[in-house]
């Protein structure tokens, strides 16, 4: 019961915190770590014991970074581009530094600066977003350069978990081992994205019919623990694994139906997570270490904001926007918990760190809001003190949007990045076909067939493993249709180019051939000069048969179908914001869609009485009424409740069309709907209804109506209109209740 008992206590701490948050308008994180400090064993107010708030703090990370991996896509990674992986990288890379710094300074241990300087390097996406969300700022221009360094800053936070927990374990800055463990945490991240890419979806769709949100929330949270399971059996966090899986699903045409789903347990567990990091904090440390909370505090807000800012405008992308990036990432976030956590669970940290960095994080989460709003006033104040001529010059170019746009069509960049990419993902598979090979399948035939000899058993083997391997080094020698048409436009370009492809594909080959033969170099232990002469003749067999070779493509397509099914069930689904994005993506550009309230004040009049073009200037493109849609609707159309208007402008024009939808429509808390009431009458000769029809009591009309009668013994419901009123009926009368009383 001790589990249970301590659940009780975290939850209500909780739910009783984030209410008082909620009212003093501050992050519900910051709510839950006050539960905690309060409730836990510090203070000694509840008997909770930290051992199963532990447990429960470990599965509390799973849901955590589960949810966090279906906000993560691999993909966005490509589409944020160089701008935000540079921004992410100077931020990272320049904390890292000064947390190595700063625990030298305050003498701490080699190991304990190691991992100041990468908790130090994570700010929180989910309250930056939340801020952003909650203070209407989504559509800024600067905010895709900010929600692309936080993808970027995830992925480098999950690489630093690995890479941090390696050199704990082995307590020295070994450059193989780390080298070792990267490679090893890319090669199995890329098994399992393209096996899960290529398995999941084809399992969707196939019990797609008998999927509703019971099943669909219950397979979600198995394959998320699954994958938790198989980390951990190669040598990998569970965060990890529940990380990994949910960056697959996202990709998945379920991926945003189980976020919505896990939406709850997410938020169930993320409070317990963070309730546990609250009892943590113990008060006696915090007295103790104050100065040092202080100096972390202040080093991590301005580095952050210095750094992040320097990494923006590296980018180009001009003062006022660069700022606006470095004083919104100017705080520490989950994941500084989650690698404090790491240091001390491993005993590379002292314990009194963990508080700290606590503390730390409590102080910045409080200032996140305010450091925003401070943005747009010191980025004014900069910009007029500024030399005219520096402010200017900082400005992104129309040069330098060219130079990227030239840059971006090269043909051979594009060839070469999917010669690299084919390689790589084929690459991994066929090491893990050779691994399997070498472990298991050996052991499986002489299982199978136990009176087989052992040279028998090894070339069978071997041949079944070549056999395995085919497609995928089919796969590797081919080029893909974007690869094949940029070969095509480099050779139509400059015949010499033919030279540099030919050279490009003889390496591929000669690559898949030596891959090709390890197969019988493991099982059979054949001699260098053997091995040679095989690679000879896979290459010769390839030459001579290339023009009559079968394409061994089902695997491929099928792969590159699952992956691009999901957005294009979203052009198909939106066509007219995909058209819109796609084409406009870089430029300030933004489409808006807004769901209107019954209570919007311009409910039932026409698009040109609304004040949304002459004052915002935002056109609406589309009207989404149910199922019906009105693209490109005329200044007659008129506006119903729960109509989805969707408006394309710029940033400050999208900003404008929310205002004036927000000051125009009457908010919950004032609007108070009219009580409804059922009233008896009994009709006596003194009554005004008697001797009318219901159509001639005008009820209708003054808001109510007669839903019942009853005559003598006679009871009727729902009476016709052109029913009279007798003296002696009794009638039941509902509506609204001014009215209800004044017709009896």
């Amino acid at each position: 019961m001790n589990l249970v008992t301590d659940l009780a206590i975290i939850m209500m701490a909780a739910g009783v915190f984030t209410v008082i948050s909620k009212a003093l308008k501050q992050p519900l994180i910051l709510g839950y770590i006050i539960a905690g400090f309060l409730v836990g064993p510090h203070l000694g107010l509840f008997p909770v014991g930290m051992e199963s708030v532990e447990q429960w703090s470990e599965i509390g990370i799973i849901f955590l970074l589960f949810a966090l991996g279906l906000e993560f896509s691999f993909k966005k990674l490509i589409k944020v581009g160089s701008s935000a992986l540079i921004t992410a990288g100077v931020k990272c890379i320049g904390m890292f530094a000064v947390g190595l710094l700063l625990g030298n300074l305050l003498g701490w241990t080699t190991m304990e600066s190691v991992f100041l300087g990468g908790l130090l390097s994570m700010s929180s996406t989910t309250i930056i977003i939340k801020a952003y969300d909650e203070m209407g700022l989504k559509n800024r221009p600067h905010s895709t350069l900010l929600f692309g360094s936080l993808v970027f800053e995830d992925l480098i936070a999950v690489l630093l978990m690995v890479l941090l927990s390696t050199m704990a374990v082995s307590n020295k800055f070994a450059g193989g081992e780390m080298m070792l463990a990267l490679g090893k945490l890319a090669f199995f991240m890329v098994l399992w994205f393209v096996v899960g890419i290529y398995l999941i979806p084809l399992i969707l769709k196939w019990a797609h019919r008998f999927l509703n949100d019971e099943i669909i929330l219950i397979l979600g949270i198995g394959l998320c623990l699954l994958m938790v399971v198989v980390a951990e059996s190669v040598g990998f966090s569970s965060a990890l694994g529940a990380f990994v899986m949910g960056s697959i699903l996202a990709e998945t045409i379920e991926g945003e139906r189980i976020e919505h789903l896990i939406g709850g347990i997410k938020d169930l567990f993320g409070a317990v997570f963070f309730v546990s990091v609250g009892m943590m904090v113990d008060p006696k440390v915090i007295g103790e270490y104050w100065l040092v909370i202080i100096i972390v505090t202040i080093v991590a807000m301005l580095g952050i904001l210095v750094f992040s800012t320097s990494g923006a405008l590296l980018t180009g992308q001009g003062l006022k926007n660069s700022l606006h990036v470095g004083f919104s990432l100017a705080q520490l976030g989950e994941f500084a918990f989650i690698i404090a956590g790491l240091g001390c669970s491993l005993g590379v940290m002292r314990d009194f760190i963990y508080p700290v960095i606590i503390a730390v994080s409590v102080i910045t989460t409080f200032t996140t809001p305010y450091m925003i709003k401070a943005a747009d006033p010191v980025s004014d104040w900069l910009c007029r003190k500024l030399p005219a001529k520096l402010v200017a010059r900082l400005e992104p170019t129309n040069d330098a949007n060219k130079k990227d746009s030239a840059a971006a069509k090269n043909e051979w960049n594009r060839l070469i990045k999917q010669f690299f990419i084919r390689i790589l993902v084929f690459g991994v598979l066929l090491i893990g076909l050779l691994l399997l090979s070498k472990y298991y399948l050996e052991g499986w035939i002489l299982k199978i067939f136990p009176s087989w000899n052992e040279p028998l058993r090894c070339w069978v083997a071997a041949i079944v493993t070549v056999v395995a391997m085919l497609p995928f080094l089919i796969g590797m020698v081919t080029n893909g249709t974007a690869a094949n048409e940029s070969a095509k436009l480099l050779i139509k370009e400059k015949s010499n180019n033919k030279w540099g492809i030919m050279s490009l594909q003889i390496f591929r080959v000669v690559l898949a051939a030596f891959v090709g033969v390890i197969p019988f170099f493991i099982h059979l232990n054949l001699d260098y000069w053997a091995i040679l002469v095989l690679i000879a003749f896979a290459i010769g067999v390839y030459y001579i048969a290339q023009r009559h070779l079968v394409k061994l493509s089902f695997i491929e397509d099928t792969f590159s179908a699952n992956l691009n099914e999901k957005e294009k069930q979203e052009r198909a689904a939106k066509p007219v914001t995909t058209s819109l994005q796609d084409k406009l993506a870089d430029y300030d550009v933004h489409i808006e869609g807004v769901e209107v309230s019954p209570a919007f004040e311009y409910v039932g009049k026409t698009l040109r009485e609304m004040p949304f073009r002459h004052v915002s200037g935002v056109n609406v493109i589309e009207i989404m009424r149910g199922k019906h849609c009105i693209r490109v609707p005329r200044g007659d159309e008129k506006i119903y409740p729960h109509d989805i208007l969707l408006a394309v402008g710029s940033s400050a024009q999208i900003a404008e069309f929310r205002r004036i939808i927000e000051e125009n429509t009457v908010s919950e808390a004032d609007y108070v709907p009219e009580e409804f009431v059922v009233k008896v009458i009994d009709l006596d000769k003194k009554s005004i209804l008697v001797g009318k029809s219901l159509r001639d009591t005008g009820m209708r009309a003054a808001g109510c109506m007669i839903v019942s009668i009853l005559r003598e013994n006679e009871f009727i419901t729902n009476p016709k209109p052109d029913d009279v009123l007798n003296v002696g009926d009794r009638i039941w009368v509902a509506g609204e209740k001014q009215s209800c009383e004044w017709f009896s």
